[in-house]
């Protein structure tokens, strides 16, 4: 015999009884039921917490007070009827034909253990409904999600992008949709992918007792200094915050790039003059190059020499300007030659090939130009002397 059938019984109101399929059914008049999907839930103190409440009425319609009939001393709760606190409700006549919500805060200094609380609809002397909840206060509230990574530290070198297998989990008894955010450093970028999917997204709907495979990509700025950084994970429901602390550690990364300020890597000049060449030097490494040296590679009888031969520091990100001053030896014969520069620290070094065109001077053109005319003009004169005779 169902708890509905025991209480029609108990107030004497039983109106008729029939088997139906073997199955008894009884009725009371203006009988009315007030029940909760969930009547036993685990709550943590300083918890709010929420009873749906639903109604059934045998009899006819009826209003039914609601009251709480007891709560433990010092909690606070009320009932509510869409967005407003209700002391009535009406019940027409059927199943499920009226809802209600129980808001309960638990104080924050409810010590752990085992707590009651009992709810009334009454709408007569007869026709009447207790339900009681059973709160059981916790540290650790069992339907807690879950936001985690099994794998949560990574290393690597500056630019490199990390990827984070990690897993959301509901544990609670209702669909939750949870918004997924980080925290990270200036300039750091963080998506969500769900597992084998290429979509990034910002958002995840999971149903009861669901568990979502989520890969958290990271990738720090190219010139990101070396050290430990913590990038903090939130997936955040309308019931819950879960948060997830990622741990990337930047190693040092070296690179240096010798070029020019315009980026030619080429330049006109004669035999036997000085050239200058400016030259830029850029550390695109995340610590500090010290000790650069320059050195050139040129053909022989060349003479390469630099105003700064060695730059004591080049700070991560700058660029430092150097003149090269190339001088082709006094024999060096018109056309293409090749000079290399080198810029060389103890961790990493870069070098760029110049082609250099050695031009005719215009000096010997003119002095070619003054031999073929006295050539032209001894001809001329022998011509004239002797071409009479």
């Amino acid at each position: 015999m169902n708890r509905k059938i025991s209480k029609l019984l108990a107030a004497g109101g039983i109106a008729a009884s029939v088997f139906a399929g073997g199955a008894l059914t009884a009725y009371a008049a203006g009988g009315l039921d007030m029940h909760t999907d969930y009547p036993g839930l685990t709550a943590k103190a300083g918890d709010d917490v929420t009873f749906n409440l639903d109604f059934d009425n045998s009899g006819s319609g009826c209003d039914a007070a609601l009251t709480i009939r007891s709560m433990p001393e010092g909690w606070e709760g009320y009932i509510s009827g869409g967005s407003s606190r209700i002391s009535q409700i009406h019940v027409p006549s059927g199943v499920n034909t009226a809802s209600a919500s129980f808001q309960l805060e638990i104080p924050a200094d409810t010590e752990d253990g085992t707590y009651q609380v009992v709810l009334e609809a009454r709408a007569g002397d007869e026709v009447y409904d207790t339900l009681t909840l059973n709160l059981d206060v916790n540290e650790l509230e069992v339907s807690q999600g879950d936001f985690s990574s099994e794998y949560p530290e990574q290393e690597g070198t500056a630019g490199t992008s990390f990827s984070f297998n990690a897993t959301l989990i509901n544990n609670s008894a209702v669909s939750q949709s949870y918004s997924l955010s980080a925290e990270a450093p200036e300039g750091w970028q963080v998506s969500f992918k769900p597992s084998g999917q290429s979509t990034q997204v910002a958002s995840i709907q999971l149903e009861p007792g669901v568990s979502q495979g989520l890969t958290v990509g990271v990738t720090p700025p190219n010139n990101v200094a070396a050290g430990d950084y913590t990038i903090s994970c939130s997936a955040i429901s309308g019931s819950e915050t879960l948060s997830m602390d990622l741990s990337v550690t930047v190693t040092e990364k070296y690179d240096l790039s010798l070029s020019t300020p315009d980026g030619r890597l080429s330049f006109s000049t004669h035999a036997n003059e000085e050239s200058d060449v400016t030259l830029s030097i850029t550390n695109n490494s995340n610590v500090a190059v010290q000790n650069v040296n320059l050195t050139s590679s040129a053909p022989t009888g060349w003479n390469v020499s630099f105003d700064t031969p060695t730059i004591d520091v080049i700070e991560s990100g700058a660029t430092v300007e150097v003149t090269a001053h190339v001088t082709p030896s006094k024999e060096a014969l018109t056309g293409d030659y090749v000079v290399t520069m080198s810029a060389n620290a103890s961790q990493v070094s870069d070098s760029a090939e110049f082609r250099v065109a050695v031009e005719t001077s215009m000096v010997w053109g003119f002095f070619a130009v003054a031999v073929i005319a006295a050539l032209l003009a001894g001809i001329g004169y022998l011509f004239r002397k002797y071409g009479r005779r």
